[in-house]
């Protein structure tokens, strides 16, 4: 029988300012593990995505990460306490009950990459 064990899946997120987009990670709550100059691999405990010193508008106009947290009030509060939308000039929604059983809310990186951070409902 064939192993097919997945260990890992890793996004590749554009960024437009290597270096802005590194900070805004960090400012996140993400750890950076390691960094080149034409990537970096971040993680926040299970989670984690590589950055690359990449960026086309079209690509990062249709990017979109999905982080799944156990509080998303948390996290919402986090991003606010540590003023990401004002530091970055980017969008941070509230979060609300979404149709497919979820309470979420977005945020936008430095380079439009649309970051969805959700709870399952049934658990807020």
């Amino acid at each position: 029988m064939a192993n097919l064990t997945c260990e890992e899946i890793k996004a590749f997120v554009p960024a437009k300012d290597f270096v802005l987009s590194c900070e805004f990670y960090t400012d996140m709550g993400f750890e950076l593990a390691w960094q080149s100059a034409d990537m970096a691999y971040f993680y926040h405990g299970d989670c984690s995505f590589l950055l690359q010193n990449f960026y086309n508008k079209a690509h990062a106009d249709n990017f979109m990460m999905h982080l799944l947290v156990e509080d998303v009030t948390a996290w919402h509060q986090h991003l606010t306490v540590q003023g990401l939308a004002d530091k970055y000039q980017v969008e941070l929604s509230e979060p609300c009950v979404q149709p497919w059983n979820m309470t979420d809310f977005v945020i936008y990186d430095p380079s439009g990459v649309l970051w969805r951070i959700g709870q399952n409902s049934e658990s807020v």
